[in-house]
Order: C-alpha cells, then structure tokens, then sequence
C-alpha cells in the first residue's frame, strides 16, 4: 500500500486551500445573529450547505472540489432571526485523523493510505469517505453528499449520526446530486464504479425505503465520472462525457481523470419505469451541473428538454489540460427526441455561469426561472469563485445581475415562502452564503424572488469566515 507522502506537494501553493477556500477548523454555535435589513418572518427553517473543508492540513495531493473532509454551514431561521452553526461530517477516518493529531489519507491523486498500525484493519487500505459536496432531505433522513458512495446522516444539530446505506440495499452508496420527484415523492439516485456495472440507477419511496434497487445502464462498459442527473416524469437522463476514470494511471503517479474528447458526449434517457434507455451523442462537452429536465409535447412523441450548464472540457486536475483552450461554460438547453435518438443543442445564455439552480418543486417538470452564480468579468478569480448572481427567465430569454463587488458568492438555493400563491415561482426568497475577500468576513443573504436583482432583503453577518463551498438545501421545519 502506498504510504509514502510525496516531499513535492506544498499545501501553501495550492490556490483553493487560499483565501475564500481556506479551511476553519473551529466549531461554533451562535444563537443571536447581526441582522441588516428584515428577514422575512414567514421564513421557518434551515439553510444548510455543504463543502469540502480539511479538518487537517493536507497531505500528498489536494484536488478541489472533491478532496477535503465535509462541513455543513447551517442558519436557523425563525420569527425574522437567526442562529448559525458549523459541524465536520464526522466519517470513521475524521475521528481517526482526530485522534493522531494529523492527516493520514492523502488526496485523490496521490492515493495515500495508512496502514493497519496507524488506524486499525478496518480502515487501514481503504478510501476514506468525502461526503462534501451536498446536502439533501428525504423521508426525514438529511443527508450529507459524496460523490460517488454511501451519504452520512446527521440530525438538526449537525452531529453526525453514521453511514446511511438504505437498509443495505445501496451499500455502493449513491452520487452528490439525487433528484426528489416533488410529484410521486421518489429520490431517484445514481451511482458510478470502477468495476463492472459501472453505471447504475436506483430509486427511494418517499417512505425511505428502496424501491428500485441498483439497476445496470445498459451500454456502460467503462469506468467514468458523472457527477450530476436530472430527471422527468418519464425519464432519468444521465450525461456521460468522457472523463473516464484510469486507476493504472494514477498509480503510476498519473491523473485518475482521462479527459478524451474524440470520445464525444452521450446521453441516455433511461425510462423509469425500466426500459432500456434511448441513446444519443454530440461533440464532447463536460456537465457539473444541470438545471432541471422535462419531457415536452404529447406522450409518446414527447421530446426531452435538458437545461444545464455547459462546458467545453474538463475542468479539474490535469486531466482538464486540454491543448491551451480556455474552459468556458454557458446555459445550454438540448432537445432529444427519443425515437429517433437525436440530440440538438442551442445556448440559452452565453454568460460564464455556474451552480444553477431552480425551484425544487419545479423538477422533472417545466420551470421558468433559473438563479446562477456568475462573474463580472474580473480576471482574478479562481474556478469555483463567483462575483456576482445572475437570474436568467427561459421565456423571455433576458437575464437580471446583482453585483456582489467584494462579495465571492455561493450557489444560490430558492426558499419558497408559504401562503396562498406559494406554488409561483417568484413568492419566496433567494439565499446563500458570500465571503468578502477583502477582510474575510462571511454573510448570509436574502433575495426577494420577485426583485432578486433589487439586492438582498436581508443580511446575516455569520459569526465566522464561511469557506467558499458548494452545495445546500433549504429546509423548512417540518410539522411534527
């Protein structure tokens, strides 16, 4: 087992454990937060987000955004105030690095792993567990996010209450971004692997209990990263660009990510109700994040409309080198038709854009508005660092900004506010996290839904520098 710590890693080289990334290691709790302006007093609940944050200064390698232990960032809303508080995502590695005072698992890239003396056989050879990416709630379970293995649960305090597996029927564990279908209730997920099958679906009552257990893609036959999904009524739609996963050469002291685009992007559309899925390709583009999918027209003729994020390659580790082609990304909307396995592709925003989201209750269904964080066009920002928030309206094709200035801003998560027109998608609120790169100061802040580039309604001043992060949830208290 490779235990050596490779002497030419320098964690204070690395751009993203920096300034508005760099880790916290103190663990607070605040019940009485700084208020400008009013928060909204029909707002009850908890925005919780999500990211990697090492508990320890990193050792061998450190790839953002994947590497770094899980911290969940969350403010208590209630009555027009506000509590926050910060938890690690405490995996069975976390509590072992505690306990020795220091990292012991290297990053992704370089595979370092301690042994049996330093944390037990159990652990010793084994991957360690990174669920920090996102946060999710379903059948009254909340879920801290990995890429690719089992989630971690944790209560309303944020302690970590251990691995969730589904009752052992997901025990290869499920990726970052699972979509809720808002109308049956079901948590659809998805899993990739290094062995055969390498791609797999799944689906969760809204009971919690599974369903569907994992379910092979048919024509998957290699490894490959796919970090995002979406959903409609009738399909899971997966986008496989080819980022494919080389464990040869990763320990050969390579990258694990091989970036081939002669290899084109496919996308299949898998029927939820277990078909075989409908296959179609384009030249080869990279997707972190989508928007939201829909089926459009008369069933069965219906095409599918997929909203997402494009990318003209890979952007993370040197796999992403792509000749000396800058990464670009935009808003782009694809229309597949089923029958006939066509794809076409059109750019809704050319705009540098990224973490959309929508109105949860909108997915698998047509959704009007989506919120992004974007860029100004200030040259000094690194990749996973926004300036700015853009809401752009697919009906109208028009766009609206809020300037953040020496705010870097997070993703955006809509809040729906309760009442008589609470299915509308413009009564509620947008919120996030921003941390001022000038003093390192952290805030929570509020959007109105109906102005949100009027400003926030509301700014939280958060006891703490928030780190840069990635993705959250808006948590209404539920009934009891």
């Amino acid at each position: 087992m490779n235990t050596h710590v490779p002497t030419r890693f320098d964690p204070t080289r690395v751009p993203h454990l920096l300034g508005p990334f760099a880790p916290v290691t103190e663990e607070v709790d605040v019940a009485e937060l700084q208020v400008i302006g009013e928060l909204p007093a029909a707002l009850d609940g908890r925005y919780v987000r999500n990211g990697p944050n090492p508990r320890f200064t990193p050792i061998g390698s450190y790839l953002y955004p994947l590497d770094g232990d899980g911290m969940l960032h969350a403010v208590r809303v209630c009555d027009g105030r506000a509590r926050y508080h910060n938890r690690f995502v405490r995996t069975p590695a976390l509590v072992a690095e505690e306990k020795a005072g220091r990292a012991l698992w290297g990053g992704l890239e370089s595979l370092v792993m301690p042994g049996a003396d330093e944390v037990g056989p159990e652990l010793a050879g084994t991957f360690k567990d990174l669920p920090d990416i996102n946060v999710v709630r379903h059948a009254g379970r909340m879920l801290a996010l990995a890429e690719s293995a089992c989630p971690y649960r944790f209560d309303t305090d944020l302690a970590t209450l251990g691995r969730e597996d589904f009752g052992g029927r997901l025990s290869a564990g499920i990726t970052a971004h699972p979509k809720i279908d808002p109308v049956t209730g079901e948590m659809v997920v998805f899993c990739y692997a290094l062995e055969p099958p390498y791609l797999t679906w799944s689906v969760i009552g809204p009971d919690g209990v599974v369903t569907r257990g994992p379910t092979p893609v048919a024509g998957v036959d290699e490894p490959l990263m796919i970090h995002d999904m979406a959903l409609t009524a009738r399909y899971v739609v997966l986008v496989l660009a080819p980022a494919f996963i080389d464990l040869d050469a990763a320990l050969s002291g390579g990258s694990f990510l091989a970036w081939r685009p002669e290899r084109g992007t496919r996308v299949a559309l898998v029927p939820r109700d277990g078909g075989a899925p409908v296959w179609s390709s384009d030249d080869a583009f990279w997707m972190w994040h989508s928007v939201n999918a829909y089926d459009d027209g008369p069933e069965p003729q219906a095409s599918v409309v997929l909203d997402y994020v494009e990318w003209n390659r890979l952007t993370v580790g040197p796999a992403s080198a792509d000749g000396a082609s800058r990464a670009t990304a935009r808003l782009v909307r694809a229309r597949i038709d089923p029958a006939a396995g066509r794809m076409a592709r059109t750019v809704l925003d050319d705009a540098r854009v990224e973490f959309p989201r929508i109105d949860d209750r909108r997915i698998g269904r047509r959704h009007r508005r989506t919120a992004l964080a974007t860029g100004t066009g200030r040259t000094d920002l690194l990749s996973g660092e926004y300036d700015a928030i853009r809401w752009f309206d697919v009906e109208t094709g028009t766009g609206q900004v809020w300037d953040a200035g020496d705010l870097a801003v997070g993703e955006p998560v809509f809040a729906p506010e309760p009442g008589p027109d609470a299915s509308a998608e413009d009564h509620g609120y947008w919120m996030t996290f921003a941390t001022d790169r000038t003093d390192g100061t952290s805030w929570f802040l509020v959007f109105p839904a109906e102005d949100p580039a009027s400003g926030p309604v509301a700014r939280v001043s958060i006891p703490v520098r928030v780190p840069l992060g990635l993705h959250g949830a808006w948590l209404p208290t539920e009934e009891p």
